[in-house]
This record gives structure tokens, sequence and C-alpha cells, in this order.
């Protein structure tokens, strides 16, 4: 079963493009990921979804396009390689093959000047995520993106925190309503202590848009 219905205009001109693929990029992060000289597409799924939390580390992304990952599923969970905790008190995103599954997000352009710290933001040195290359569906076409997957990954429940961080990128940039209401949807655990929501300017805009 899919994970989301599409319908009218908009899904005819996604399913055009939809053949899909993904390639592992770890230990090729320049030239597999990087779409030309000076940039690279990233597509986003958990977090980085919402504007204000992937520039903070990373100013030069800038809005491309909505779109879909096919065959794919989206996950919270935990990698081993965290330790015993890690910034967002709980399980975070991941996505993992399915067919006739979709996984929603945003590709964010971004200069190349930005690939090392997206790279530390996910921790790919410590072993946390990995890079891939994926083909994404959206109305701009099949569009190749470099995107991240986590290694050693279990299930593990999300913090309020963080389910709040990634619906709040949804809605910021319109996804379908029925895979914003699956993800308002998700289970949390009970953390109320700080986090790096606390930290993000403009998240007050971004709560209220």
């Amino acid at each position: 079963m899919s994970y989301i219905h599409l319908g009218g205009v908009y899904s005819v001109l996604l399913f055009i493009f939809s053949s899909m693929a993904a390639v592992d990029l770890q230990g090729l992060p320049h030239i597999a990921s990087s779409n030309s000289s000076d940039h690279f597409l990233y597509f986003a799924y958990g977090s980085n979804l919402l504007k204000e939390r992937l520039q903070k580390r990373n100013p030069s992304a800038t809005f491309f396009s909505v779109g879909y990952l096919k065959d794919y599923t989206l996950k919270f969970g935990w990698s081993e390689h965290f330790g015993d905790v890690n910034n967002w008190h709980g399980g975070v995103a991941t996505i993992e093959e399915s067919i006739g599954e979709e996984v929603w997000g945003v590709v964010w352009r971004m200069g190349l000047e930005n690939l090392q710290t997206l790279d530390d933001q996910e921790g790919v040195q410590e072993g946390v995520y990995r890079p891939l290359q994926v083909n994404v569906t959206t109305a701009k076409g099949n569009t190749v993106c470099r995107s991240y997957q986590m290694n050693d990954f279990y299930p593990f429940v999300t913090s309020p925190p963080y389910k709040q961080v990634v619906c709040l990128g949804a809605r910021q940039h319109g996804l379908p309503l029925d895979y914003i209401e699956k993800l308002e949807a998700v289970q949390t655990n009970d953390y109320k202590g700080p986090s790096i929501l606390d930290t993000l300017e403009g998240i007050e805009a971004a709560s209220s848009s």
C-alpha cells in the first residue's frame, strides 16, 4: 500500500518522474553528491525539513522543491553510534527501503562549502549516518540528491521536540496533508527538558505559519 495518496494534476506531474534509485556514497562525498562545481542538492526528510534548523549550521541552503522518495518508508530510531544519548533525547528519523511506500521531504540547494558541515551534523564521521545518492520525484522532474541513512538502526521512540521540528518543517513547506497527519500521529516519549529546538531563531514564526 502506498504511504501517501496523490491526486490531480500534481500527481500526474510527479508520476512522470517516479523511477527511483539509491546509491551509497560513503567515501565518495564530493563527486557523487554534487550537481555542479559549486553546489549540490540535498533531500531532507527529518529535522532538516525546517528551514531554521538546517540553516543554523548550513546557511547556504535555499529551497529547491518539495518531492518524494519512492519505495522508501520513514522510521524513527537509534544508532549504536550515538552512545547513551543524542541531542534530541530520543529516536530520530531515517529511511528504509519499502516497496510501494513513499517518504516526502524537501530538496534543498546547498553550496559545496556546507557539504562538510552537513556531514558533521549527520554524524557521518562518527558512523551515525552514511550519505547516499537518491532520485527524488518532484514537480521539476526526477532530481538526483544527496541524502542520509542511519547505520545500525533499531526502532526507538522519538521525543516531543524532535517530532515538533519535523512537523513544523512539513507544514512550513506544504507537504501533503495526509502525510503531515501521519507525522503528527507518531508516538513520542515523555522528555520535557531542553533541546536543540530551544536554540532555533525564528522558530516562533515557523510555529505560527
